[in-house]
């Protein structure tokens, strides 16, 4: 079976897929009959693009869920309209089903449940554990107290249920402004846990809703609304990342105090924190709004969007996924291991093709001006069924430009001034001339080929060096994005060797972009035009490449670099 089978097999069962803690407490639940069926939920917030940590989070919650013969189901918990949109909610629907995996049932919304969240909270206010709150923002940080100090109880902790039910009627109204009132439930001001300290579950909003429109004035705070949701669609195992950990006691305070039959069990799961990268929705949506990127789907950006069209498959993300495995503890994961998962995937299933990325012109002076020969070279070295592509040699060829250097060091096996090279799947050449510009730049190289050295060795000497190539006359030009990881350090967001801690925006890669315009065999262009879904290819000796989806065409070709065919990264930097 398939890595893709294994992941998202509803027939699958619990021995598929790799063991964890998260599967083994599933499968404790299940034999004490605890629960009789898995149901998890992905719930993100509609407030920015998914990005390489969500699709960790999807991974887990819809893999377990298939592999136990279960149902996931997609929630987007709306409940702060100031910061979604539906733009976002039709993206992350996107990624989802472009990873592989399909939701149990309709899209399903917190919005839904807009009218039970404030039945709950009415229900604590009568029972005396919620009460409306008229103190400012500022004076509830101030009253909330400090990690090593306690807070203190607002003076509008003991008024009446029957008042605070009305103020609550009138907030719903639309009878008082932002931010001087809102409901808090009573628990504990000097509890060691601040997020137990009367935290607030509902405010004030007048903002338009994507799904709800102006219904509403008043919303749920997420960790009121987030458990709620998950009891009322049944939810079995709420999965989340650690920064919930110390949230798990308000959710089950909530849970345990009103009245609702389901009590879904949260467990936490460390969050995927590559580096080299930065898995903030609020810090993405900066260098989108800043202009840094081009958009969410930037190439360059870790967003599942980003990585689809800088050609990442949901096989390779997939793979990434299994490989940084499932902890209970937070770490840091090298980002190459993400690169090794593309090239895994790709080795296999990219056919090759030659692409000069810095055209040098290389004229062979003894071959027949209007001779072409017709060339045949495997399309993929490791399977046949890949078939074969076709090459012109002519009488003019472009090579690239690292592949020639005027004052060789003896160790340089490429071509240079009276020595020879092979011209990958064709004949051997020889340097005979160096044709410069007026600045002496480098226009032209004349050179003999050897005709004997078609499909052979050359007699009586040793050729190592071979180089790819790409005949003047058939080729065809192309644009190359030539894309590198977006920030230069590790860890974007931390202090530097001097402790001084840099807006993260200062650690972008000035070399994360680069465009070139270079010449492609005409056997791939010919196969994009003919079929413009074809996949990724290897430029052979440089690297994988995609057509970029968005401003590729016919008429224009136009890739992106995956990943280098090595990861020379460290040594570079």
């Amino acid at each position: 079976m398939s890595t893709h089978d294994e992941l998202n097999s509803s027939e699958g069962t619990a021995n598929e897929g790799p063991t964890h803690f998260l599967k083994q407490h599933i499968e404790k639940d299940l034999a004490a009959g605890k629960v009789e069926s898995i149901v998890t939920r992905f719930p993100p917030e509609p407030n920015g693009y998914l990005h390489i940590g969500h699709a960790k989070a999807i991974w887990i919650n819809f893999g377990l869920a298939n592999q136990f013969k279960g149902v996931c189901h997609l929630r987007m918990d709306d409940t702060n309209p100031e910061k979604e949109d539906t733009e976002y909610v039709e993206a992350i629907k996107t990624d989802i089903q472009w990873l592989g995996y399909e939701w149990f049932g309709p899209v399903r919304y917190a919005s839904d449940y807009f009218e039970d969240f404030y039945k709950y909270a009415q229900e604590l206010i009568k029972t005396g554990k919620a009460y409306v709150c008229q103190l400012t923002p500022d004076e509830i940080r101030e009253y909330r107290g400090t990690l090593t100090s306690p807070g203190k109880n607002s003076p509008y902790r003991d008024r009446p249920a029957e008042e605070s039910l009305a103020l609550f009627a009138e907030m719903r109204e639309g009878k008082h402004k932002e931010g001087t009132a809102c409901v808090r439930v009573k628990i504990d001001m000097s509890s060691p846990n601040i997020n137990m300290r009367d935290p607030v579950i509902y405010r004030i909003r007048f903002a338009e809703h994507h799904q709800t429109g102006d219904k509403w004035c008043i919303y749920p705070m997420y960790d009121y609304a987030h458990c709620i949701s998950d009891a009322i669609e049944g939810i079995t195992h709420s999965l989340c990342s650690l920064e919930f950990e110390d949230h798990r006691p308000l959710y089950d305070w909530i849970l345990d105090n009103i009245t609702i039959e389901c009590h879904p069990q949260q467990i936490e799961f460390a969050r995927l924190n590559p580096n080299y990268m930065i898995t903030s929705k609020r810090k993405l949506k900066k260098l989108v709004d800043g202009e840094y990127v081009s958009g969410w789907n930037d190439p360059r950006m870790p967003t599942i969007s980003g990585l689809r069209r800088r050609g990442y498959t949901p096989g390779a993300l997939r793979k990434f996924c299994e490989a940084t495995g499932v902890s209970k503890a937070n770490g840091v994961i090298d980002a190459g291991l993400l690169e090794w998962a593309i090239r895994d995937d790709l080795d296999s299933s990219a056919p090759r093709a030659m692409c000069v990325l810095d055209p040098i012109k290389v004229t062979i002076s003894n071959y027949d001006e209007d001779k072409v020969e017709n060339l045949e070279l495997s399309a993929h070295p490791k399977d046949e069924s890949f078939g074969k592509r076709k090459l012109n040699f002519t009488k003019e060829v472009w090579i690239d430009r690292q592949d020639f250097m005027e004052d060789a060091p003896k160790k340089f096996f490429r071509l240079a001034p009276g020595k020879e090279v092979r011209l990958r799947g064709s004949y051997i050449i020889k340097c005979d001339e160096v044709i410069k510009n007026e600045q002496g730049e480098v226009v032209e190289l004349i050179c003999s080929y050897d005709p004997d050295t078609l499909g052979k060795k050359p007699e009586g000497r040793k050729v190592k060096g071979v180089i790819h190539w790409a005949d003047v006359k058939s080729s065809v030009p192309v644009e190359v994005r030539l894309y590198d990881r977006l920030f230069s350090v590790p860890s974007p967001e931390a202090a530097d060797e001097n402790g001084v801690v840099k807006e993260f925006t200062e650690n972008l890669n000035p070399e994360s972009l680069k465009v070139v315009h270079g010449y492609l065999e005409a056997d791939c262009a010919e196969k994009l035009k003919a079929n413009p879904e074809i996949g990724a290819f290897q430029f052979e000796r440089e690297g994988y490449f995609v057509t970029d989806s968005i401003d590729s065409s016919a008429d224009k070709l136009i890739f992106n670099k995956i990943v280098s065919l090595k990861d020379s990264w460290e040594k570079v930097k």
